[in-house]
């Protein structure tokens, strides 16, 4: 039985607005306890900002993290999958990038969800980690 994104993502995930400073991203993930937030520019996913990622941006590259913009900072080419796509097809992008989660995205590469790695085990699309296997 295919099961699809959209059935077992998580809605309304942390987005960030493009134009928001990388200082005020940080502080909006510290209050959400999360370790990266989808920036978007009207809905539409600009990236993936994680804090490691603000971490090398403000105190690496000497940017100064109260002007530096977090569409200006994240990475495009981010992988992400549609809610209409196979739980097989995120599987697969998950891999293939290295990601424990992915943006959700429509057609209109608005954000609408995140799926995470543990969502596609408890859907079956990944097979349950063991003492064995770690």
């Amino acid at each position: 039985m295919v099961q699809y994104v959209c059935e077992v993502m998580i809605p309304e995930p942390p987005t960030i607005d493009a134009t928001t400073s990388i200082e005020q991203v940080a502080r909006q993930m510290r209050r959400w306890d999360v370790r990266e937030a989808f920036v978007t520019d009207q809905g539409r996913l600009c990236g993936v900002l994680t804090d490691a990622d603000l971490v090398v941006l403000a105190i690496a590259s000497g940017h100064d993290p109260s002007t530096l913009l977090a569409g200006l900072a994240c990475a495009p080419e981010s992988p992400r999958v549609r809610s209409d796509q196979s739980t097989g097809d995120a599987d697969a992008c998950m891999r293939l990038h290295d990601r424990r989660s992915l943006p959700v995205v429509d057609q209109d590469d608005r954000v609408v969800g995140t799926v995470w790695i543990d969502d596609l085990a408890a859907a079956g699309s990944r097979p349950m980690a063991t003492s064995a296997s770690l």
